[in-house]
């Protein structure tokens, strides 16, 4: 089955309420291809790696969290811009992009999915007075030791993380998928006992040892693969067409 490649972007559009929310860059529809879409393939960053797979997958719509034309990025179309573009348009398959929607989104957003693929129950926002900060608190369901807590990240990620080990147990826990490490002192603020993004600043090891929380980066790639996929299963569900999410490994 197919449908209109408008009908898919005013669905997805819709359900991540993307107009009402600022961004670093354009959300939603970057480059039209086919006006028909029936396979949707969904990774978290639009890299050439990705399009070259999706070729060969017959896609239609390439759907991602990194998308194309960031705010203050050289806009000349050339070198590596000039070959990922030229491989879409010239194969007429479309790019579709949500970064912060995908984000903070309650049912398929990175940080919600990734509270599910961790065990983690949400409480909600780690800092409620400001919603530009777009992690989250929750709670375990037992008490578990920062070895223990970073251990289960790395089997449910795939990829060993960098853990600063604080000294009480981890019942509570912020957290904040990507390059949230600057948002740590909301999460000390928050009163948690670890807090888990994905990459690292030198200060952020200053900052979580200082002040007695476990410190987890889990890598940016890896704790954001969860909700493009649950939004590709939505659109899948919702449309009845196909679906098929390809990771292209990234060690950062």
């Amino acid at each position: 089955m197919a449908i209109a490649l408008n009908t898919l972007v005013e669905e997805a559009d819709r359900f991540l309420n993307a107009a009402r929310i600022q961004d670093y860059c354009p959300n939603g529809l970057q480059v039209e291809g086919r006006p028909h879409v029936s396979r949707i393939v969904t990774g978290v960053t639009a890299s050439q790696a990705l399009l070259d797979a999706a070729v060969e997958a017959e896609a239609d719509v390439i759907l991602v969290h990194h998308g194309y034309f960031w705010k203050g990025e050289n806009p000349c179309v050339v070198g590596m811009k000039q070959r990922r573009l030229k491989t879409l348009l010239v194969n007429d398959i479309s790019l579709l992009a949500y970064h912060l929607p995908l984000d903070v989104h309650p049912e398929v957003g990175n940080n919600v999915q990734l509270a599910r693929q961790l065990d983690i129950t949400v409480e909600g926002p780690l800092d409620p007075d400001n919603p530009r900060v777009v992690g989250l608190v929750g709670s375990l369901t037992e008490p578990m030791t920062a070895g223990d807590f970073a251990r289960r990240v790395r089997d449910v990620l795939g990829r060993e993380p960098l853990l600063v080990e604080g000294e009480r147990m981890i019942s509570r826990v912020g957290w904040c998928t990507g390059g949230g490490q600057g948002y740590i002192d909301q999460a000390i603020a928050a009163g948690v006992d670890a807090y888990l993004t994905g990459e690292v600043s030198e200060q952020t090891i200053h900052s979580a040892r200082e002040n007695g929380v476990s410190f987890i980066a889990a890598g940016h790639h890896a704790t954001e693969r969860y909700g493009v996929q649950a939004l590709g299963d939505y659109l899948a569900r919702r449309f009845a067409i196909e679906h098929l999410f390809i990771d292209c490994a990234n060690p950062a």
